[in-house]
């Protein structure tokens, strides 16, 4: 699959990205979140969960590491990776078996995670100065 980008002018926008990146994802259910803090990463999850069928609150397990969901189509794991300082510390928190569970995996912070995976969505967000995100979505294998 080629790079898709998305264009998008405010926060209330990401709702109908969600559609597009489900509807163009290859393969894998399992997406990586890149971008700077405060770009829209968890506010993306959170859309892509409600499309799923998830609709209580979705927020960044940044002190529990690993959220869990259970929408319309399975569970929905949400990860945030930012504290974890090497792989040891993925093993120990049990990393592998969520992201081999066959169930979607947003992992937020992710370069950790990235060298276990074999194939999977890598999602970056970028805002410019007037606050639009542009959103690519590429399949790594």
């Amino acid at each position: 699959m080629d790079t898709r980008v998305y264009h998008c002018e405010q926060v209330e926008d990401l709702k109908n990205l969600s559609i597009d990146i489900l509807t163009d994802f290859q393969g894998s259910k399992i997406f990586t979140f890149h971008g700077q803090l405060g770009v829209g990463k968890t506010a993306l999850i959170k859309n892509l969960c409600q499309e799923l069928g998830y609709y209580d609150p979705v927020t960044s397990p940044t002190f529990s590491l690993i959220n869990e969901y259970s929408g319309t189509f399975g569970k929905i794991y949400h990860m945030d990776l930012y504290r974890l300082r090497n792989l040891d510390e993925a093993f120990e928190i049990g990393l592998e078996e969520y992201l081999h569970s066959g169930h979607y995996c947003f992992i937020e912070w992710p370069t950790l995670a990235e060298s276990l995976l074999d194939a999977y969505n890598r999602v970056t967000i970028e805002v410019d100065i007037y606050l639009n995100r542009k959103i690519e979505l590429h399949f790594i294998n």
